[in-house]
Formats: structure tokens, sequence, C-alpha cells
């Protein structure tokens, strides 16, 4: 049962963080006058003694040490005596343990969002540079039209821009101070939470009420919906990388740092980051639901079932930090073939271009898109490409197509008449390159 029971083999990651919040609680404890300022002095020395062990990795686990917080206060109690028996006074587990864990989630979320701030800084700097390049646009895996490579990527850089702005909105929901909320009910001795929050550095104020801060784990679950869409959006991006870098497309070679060749056959270069990356996304969602799964039928207030929580969290968030980072180094040195990105357009891709040029004549839309599919049909009937069809040719299906109607076969003219903002033309994309770094900008990151 004590192994069962025991959460030390996980929760031991938090040794720095349970060390904080002991060192702000006791100098709240001597604030209140629950103890002297000299065993305050005390406490926290005999903490920074406790932290030097973890740091130097010379603590010594000992049998009966349950979690981090038994294992830190029985050391604490064994370098300055029976002082250390009041560090507790008035704390319980049930506070402490989620003033850790959110402690901890603070730290490890700024990585997280500079490392999302490098994803999206490589996303524009690609685009930048690749600008000219253009490709065939997809819609349910058909070539559809005319796009920029660039504005593929700034197609998923727009779904990480908004990862962004969901873990910001998030962070002061998870810096919120449960400490001083003891087991339920409260603390009796009137210690000053927001002195604690101060110290601690929990921008998001106290927790309002006793009861919800040690029975509240929705920073935990929205913290691992975050990381779960945000490996959805790396996954769908990873799966148009790996189609793209297939032999039937050749447009994107990965770096072979992020690469391996096959063990039998040698012509082959398999992009094990771009899948591992789409197999890690599917294992976040199970952690996901298997927390949702954990709360739903837990009571109010404090229970054991909450101690999953923790593998979960650490799994998800080490595994989101890295493959953005993965995904930093990939797009930083994928190498793209332009030429087969060109060759993969085709004039029918223009059928589209071809009604715009009746709109812009003053038919219907709903008209010319069947005179286009007539050209389209006309061509599939000569065995040419719809571009091969002469002036002469389209005028047998509507008398207003006239020479200038050649003008619509140019694949780059295509891309500069989307114009519009975030359109596919050379100025709206660097215009989103712009939005993208204006955003990094104001927001610090």
């Amino acid at each position: 049962m004590e192994k069962f029971n025991e959460s030390l083999p996980f929760d031991k990651r938090m040794w720095q963080e349970d060390i904080r919040g002991s060192q702000a609680y006791v100098k709240a404890l001597s604030k209140a006058g629950v103890v002297t300022e000299d065993e305050a002095a005390t406490i926290v020395d005999g903490l920074n003694s406790v932290a030097k062990e973890w740091q130097n990795d010379t603590f010594e686990i000992k049998q009966g040490d349950e979690d981090i917080h038994t294992a830190n206060e029985r050391r604490l109690s064994e370098l300055i005596g029976s002082v250390g028996g009041k560090l507790h006074t008035g704390r319980s587990r049930n506070d402490q343990v989620a003033t850790d864990t959110r402690l901890w989630l603070m730290n490890k979320l700024n990585d997280i969002r500079g490392s999302l701030a490098d994803l999206l800084r490589a996303s524009v700097a690609r685009a930048e540079q690749d600008v000219d390049v253009l490709m065939p646009g997809f819609t349910h895996l058909q070539p559809a039209m005319t796009v920029r490579w660039s504005h593929w990527l700034l197609g998923h850089a727009a779904a990480w821009q908004r990862d962004d702005m969901r873990l910001r909105d998030l962070m002061p929901r998870v810096a919120m101070l449960p400490l001083g909320s003891g087991a339920l009910a409260g603390n009796p001795f009137g210690v000053d939470r927001r002195f604690i929050a101060e110290e601690l550095g929990f921008y998001g104020g106290v927790c309002p009420n006793s009861m919800d801060a040690v029975s509240d784990r929705d920073f935990v679950v929205e913290t691992l919906f975050f990381c779960s869409l945000h490996l959805v959006h790396l996954s769908r991006w990873a799966e148009d990388l790996i189609i793209y870098s297939s032999g039937a497309f050749k447009y994107v070679q990965c770096s072979d740092a992020y690469a391996t060749g096959s063990s039998l056959m040698p012509q082959k270069k398999n992009p094990d980051a771009l899948e591992l990356i789409r197999g890690k996304a599917g294992r976040l969602q199970g952690n996901l639901t298997g927390m949702m799964a954990v709360m739903k039928g837990a009571p109010t207030t404090y229970n054991k079932d909450f101690q999953e929580a923790w593998e979960l969290m650490f799994d998800s968030v080490d595994t989101a930090y890295d493959c953005i980072r993965i995904a930093t180094g990939v797009i930083s040195t994928i190498k793209i073939n332009p030429d087969r990105m060109l060759s993969g357009l085709s004039a029918d891709m223009l059928a589209t271009d071809l009604a715009e040029y009746l709109v812009r004549k003053g038919i219907p839309f709903r008209e010319t898109h069947h005179i286009s599919g007539a050209a389209v049909k006309l061509a599939e009937d000569k065995g040419c490409q719809l571009s091969d069809l002469t002036t002469q040719d389209l005028q047998g299906i509507n008398k207003l197509f006239e020479d200038d109607v050649q003008e619509v076969w140019d694949f780059d003219r295509s891309a500069e008449m989307r114009d519009t903002e975030g359109g596919a033309s050379k100025r709206s994309v660097l215009q989103q390159v712009e939005k993208i770094k204006t955003y990094l900008s104001q927001e610090g990151i």
C-alpha cells in the first residue's frame, strides 16, 4: 500500500516549488505572530540547506517519504530540530500541493510560451525568405488553387498564434494562490494570503474560496487542453510536410537532423521528427481525456484521485515543449524545392480564374461557374490542357471571351489577384508576416 500511495517518484520534480512555498508561508506565519522572526529565519535557512541537497543530488530519500512535502519537512526537522515542526501550522497538504503544482506550471508555461514565440519567429523568417515561391493549394487533398509556400506556412502560424493567445489567457488563472486555505475551511491563524501571493509571484491574486482552492484542478485541465490542441495544430502541419516530402510530391526535404534512413532500403529518408509529433498528439489527447475522467466523479474539496493529475500534466507539458522546439528546428532547416512545387501547378487549377474573368465582364458568378465548367469539359474532350484552348474555342462557349483571356493562364497572376487581407498575394503575405512580428513585439515575447 505504501508504494501504491506514494507520489514522490514523480512529484519530486516540484522540490523547488515546495521549498519556495514553505519559505513564503513561514514568513506569513511570522508576520501573523505565530512564529518568531528568529524561528522563521531558522526555518528559511534550513529550507535553503534542503534545497542545496536537491541541487547537488545528495538528498537522501527515506522510507516514509510519501511525497515531496513530507520528504522536505522530514529533512528540515533533521537539520534544525523541533522548530521545523512549526512550519506546517495551519497548513494542509491540500493547499500545499495545489500551490506547488500551480508554481511549477507557472514556470513551465512561461518556458512554453517562449518556445512558441521562437516557433512563430522561425515561421515568419522562412515566410519572408521564400515569399516568391508558388505551390498548389489543396482542399480535400486535391489540387485546388495557386498559393504561395509562405502563405501555406503562415496559415499554420496563424493557428499557433491562437494557441499563444489561449496560453496567455490561461496563465493568470494558473497564477492564483491556494495557500492559506488549509484543508478546506481556511486558515485559523490570520495569515496574509496576499502577502504570500506577492512573495511567490501569484499575479492572478488569491483563490476566492478555500473549498474551491483545494478542489480546483481546472488549471490542469486547461493546460492539458492547451497542450492537446496545440499538438493537434502541430500534427496537421507535420502531416502536410510528411505528404509534401513523399516521393510523389518531393516539395520539401527534412534536414538530416530531423530524418532517418531506412534500415533496409538505402534510398529512403523518413521524416521521423514529423511522424513523432503526429503520434504524440494522439497521446496528449488521451491525457486530456484521462484528466477529465479523473475529475468528473470527485466530490467537493480534495481527493486522492487528484494525485493522478501529475503524471498526465508532466507528460503533456514536457511533450508540448519538446515538440515545439523540434518543430522550430524543422522549419528553420527544411529544404524546399520550388521547381517541384511549380510543376505541381496545372492549368485546370485556374478554372476559377476563368470564371472570375467573366464576372469582370458582368456575368453573375453562378453562370460563369457553369461556363468555366464547360470549358474544362471541352479541354477534356479535346485531350488538351485548359490553357491550350484558343480564344476561338472559348468564344464558342461564350462570346464575351476576348484575346486578353490568355492572361488568365498565369499562376503568379492568380496568386496576385488574391490581394485581400489574409490572401495569397505577395503584398498580403508580407503583411501577414508583419502582423505576427507586431504581435510578438506587443506581447513582449
